[in-house]
């Protein structure tokens, strides 16, 4: 069994240092606060939607509700947050959400709502991490399903014997 640093409490990593490990700009970031994260393992934080959110005067006009595919971008973030932060791992270069499976959007949340969003990591191979997750308001689950990321792995240095002379 592996022996992980659990990192429970947000003061040992911050919000910004684990934002830093993915692409995206402050534009496109729906992670506001960490609320637990257990390196490479698990974690959860929350967003609060702002009434000024760039995507509800489309979506709908008069009614605005936050996207699905943008809670699920919330998933995929905090998936990529808990398996950048892996102590055990080199971070992956060029993280993306690259896959959606067996997701439900069971609901949404309007302007002034947080979202809790929770994953934890379900399997590494090379550049491509699987992820499972939740995303709510309130106690009501809103999303559920599983993500999978993938980056490419950092270049190792080959490290050549030195010659004997």
């Amino acid at each position: 069994m592996e022996n992980h640093d659990k990192r429970s409490s947000p003061e040992k990593v911050t919000l910004d240092e684990a934002l830093k490990s993915l692409p995206h700009g402050a534009g496109f970031r729906f992670i506001d606060r960490l609320i637990e994260l257990i390196p490479g393992v698990s974690g959860s934080g929350e967003f609060l939607l702002p009434k000024d959110h760039a995507s509800l005067p489309g979506h709908f006009p008069g009614n605005p509700l936050m996207p699905g595919v943008l809670m699920v971008e919330a998933l995929a973030q905090l998936a990529g947050v808990v398996a950048q932060s892996d102590p055990t791992r080199q971070p992956l270069l060029a993280l993306k959400l690259t896959g959606i499976r067996q997701v439900k959007i069971n609901g949404s949340i309007r302007p002034g709502q947080t979202l809790t969003i929770e994953t934890q990591i379900s399997g590494r191979m090379g550049g491509l991490i699987q992820a499972r997750g939740s995303v709510s308001s309130a106690g009501q689950v809103l999303l559920h399903g599983e993500v999978t990321l993938s980056g490419s792995e950092p270049v190792r240095p080959v490290q050549v014997p030195q010659a004997e002379g």
